[in-house]
């Protein structure tokens, strides 16, 4: 069945770095564009950005422009958020995710957390 496990989140500070990781399994990695997502607590999840199947094309929500990369490695299956510049309010639970049949299948995610 389809696993997305993401890893990498930890206690951060303003101005600092994390790398986020999304290891995939049980479908063609190299087939589906893949997003990462965040929830902060009390707020909706929003999206955060997408990269094509061959990362070909990225696209990123207009808060973390220039900030964050979205890569992946579709040998090993997985996807990476590399967050530089990092600020409070990135402070979340991230997620990634992808769309098989139309149906959006999520990861448990990763707490980030940033101090200032």
């Amino acid at each position: 069945q389809v696993q997305l496990v993401e890893s990498g989140g930890d206690l951060a500070r303003a101005g600092g770095s994390l790398r986020l990781s999304c290891a995939a399994s049980g479908f063609t990695f190299s087939n589906v564009a893949m997003a990462w997502y965040r929830q902060g607590s009390g707020k909706e999840r929003e999206w955060v950005a997408t990269i094509g199947r061959v990362g070909e094309w990225t696209n990123y929500a207009d808060s973390v422009k220039g900030r964050f990369t979205i890569s992946r490695d579709n040998a090993k299956m997985t996807l990476y958020l590399q967050m530089n510049g990092l600020q409070p309010e990135d402070t979340a639970v991230y997620y990634c995710s992808v769309v098989l049949s139309g149906l959006a299948n999520w990861g448990q995610g990763t707490q980030v957390t940033v101090s200032s």
